[in-house]
């Protein structure tokens, strides 16, 4: 990610009410000669009004500045953030911003939306994008018209009951479930004596309750039965 500049940061979307009620806010800003610099999540074309707006559709900076709400004003002090706040309260901007008279003529009150780094399936696709979870296990490329569940079926990888296909995401959901690190070493598996990692428990399970709500509480019971196979000869 680039270096995010000294001053204000503002990030924002076009799909929230808030966000474009204080696009007049945000041209007050930049007008006062403080430095702003907006990032927008949903195209670079809003708000049209401010010249500093950087295209963010790719959610990598609101990742890495952990947003959850928006609108979000940030200010930023030698690299490095030294205070926040969400939504739009008239107030709180006027004293966080140290100028007078923000937003004249608009509700003195307003709540922020969800940022849409957050939204359901999206956090555990950029923490494996931009963060530092890496997939251990080797991948499957299928074919654009194949069906992955039919897939499975297909390459003998299920004793005939429904699976569901450990995808990056899904394991990484999963992964949440321990304190424990991925890398850890729980056992080495015969007769291939292979070292299963902690990481790759979700595979063993995944093929049917990786995609339930409860799955996580799976995850730590999982761990002394491989340690245990582990143990045995064949």
């Amino acid at each position: 990610m680039d270096t995010v500049p000294d001053g204000f940061i503002l990030v924002c979307k076009r799909g929230c009410p808030t966000c474009t009620m204080i696009e007049p806010v945000m041209v007050q800003i930049e007008g006062s000669k403080i430095p702003l610099t907006v990032y927008t999540q949903d195209g670079p074309s809003f708000p049209g009004s401010v010249k500093s707006v950087v295209d963010d559709t790719s959610l990598e900076f609101s990742y890495h500045l952990n947003i959850e709400v928006v609108p979000t004003l940030i200010r930023m002090k030698g690299g490095s953030e030294v205070g926040r706040i969400v939504g739009w309260e008239r107030s709180e901007w006027e004293t966080f911003t140290g100028l007078d008279n923000l937003g004249k003529g608009l509700p003195n009150y307003r709540p922020g939306c969800g940022s849409m780094n957050v939204e359901p399936g999206r956090a555990e696709e950029l923490a494996i994008r931009f963060g530092s979870v890496k997939p251990g296990a080797r991948e499957i490329e299928l074919a654009p018209l194949e069906d992955d569940i039919e897939a499975c079926f297909e390459r003998g990888w299920t004793d005939g009951l429904p699976v569901v296909p450990p995808t990056k995401e899904r394991v990484f959901r999963m992964l949440q479930g321990t304190t424990r690190s991925p890398d850890e070493i729980v056992g080495i598996i015969p007769p291939d004596q292979i070292r299963a990692r902690f990481r790759r428990l979700p595979l063993i399970r995944c093929w049917r309750d990786v995609n339930r709500n409860t799955c996580r509480s799976f995850l730590p019971r999982l761990r002394p039965p491989v340690s245990m196979r582990s143990a045995c000869t064949v």
